[in-house]
């Protein structure tokens, strides 16, 4: 399944296509110092504890870079031919980083809950901020899913941001099939139970339900009928490119809020 082909079975998606087009094409054009991966045998105490790597002292992810970078992409963003509406807001943002010389990094930290930063336009920041932020850290996701192995965190949260999984996939057959959630965040995925509840946590499958949507190429909504919380779930390989990216399957999200449904996990294109 490619993007085109997606979008084309989905016409509505189309606006926000767009803007992600948009920020990924100026995010492409700055340069990204590559983060210094931390030291595991520092962090290993904090881990087995259950704390996400960006919330741990000692793992100390340097965000300076990625603090330039979010101001890169508001400045690049700021000179492109954009509709009305997204370049007043990003020309507000511009104005909020520009306030003085600790703002950038007041934003950032807030992303990942380390300091408050009041924007009036908080959810583009968020979607900006944590699209420069998943590119910065995608070298040391990497390598933090090649130390972790996912037998050692088997936790309902992200193990690198501490965010609630906003997508799912089935992977494999029979007795060895596995659920892999994700990160709508920085995109990290891991491993946990088929058929427990990630948001109550109920283990027991019992309560569990699926909404099925005709022509989705395998994706569903899983839902949890104690706690309400539900998990939009790829059940399939091949197209996690297309099926995990969040904002392609956003049409679910209003589907299942539409029958009283919630989403636990934050969502960059609340807009």
């Amino acid at each position: 399944m490619t993007q085109d082909g997606w979008l084309t079975r989905h016409p509505y998606l189309k606006p926000v296509a767009y803007l992600h087009g948009w920020v990924e094409s100026a995010a492409a054009g700055i340069p990204a110092a590559r983060p210094s991966v931390p030291r595991w045998d520092r962090y290993q105490g904090d881990f087995h504890r259950g704390v996400s790597l960006l919330l741990s002292p000692a793992a100390a992810i340097n965000l300076g870079p990625a603090t330039r970078m979010v101001v890169s992409l508001v400045e690049r963003l700021a000179l492109m031919p954009l509709p009305a509406k997204l370049q007043e807001e990003i020309t507000a943002i511009n104005g909020e980083l520009s306030r003085d010389q600790a703002a950038p990094r007041r934003a950032v930290a807030s992303l990942v809950d380390k300091g408050v930063f009041v924007s009036a336009c908080s959810g583009l920041l968020r979607y900006l901020g944590w699209t420069i932020l998943a590119r910065h850290l995608r070298p040391v996701v990497d390598a933090f899913a090649i130390w972790r192995q996912e037998e050692r965190w088997f936790r309902s949260y992200c193990p690198t941001c501490g965010s609630p999984p906003a997508l799912a996939q089935l992977v494999g057959a029979n007795h060895e099939r596995r659920r892999f959630l994700s990160c709508g965040l920085c995109g990290t995925r891991w491993w946990y139970c088929r058929t427990g509840c990630p948001f109550c946590e109920n283990e027991n499958g019992h309560g569990l339900a699926v909404l099925a949507v005709q022509g989705d190429g395998g994706l569903r909504v899983d839902y949890c009928e104690s706690c309400g919380g539900y998990l939009k779930t790829y059940d399939g390989q091949g197209s996690e490119n297309v099926l995990l990216a969040d904002w392609t399957s956003i049409h679910l999200d209003l589907i299942a809020q539409g029958r009283g449904l919630r989403r636990p996990a934050a969502s960059l294109y609340e807009l």
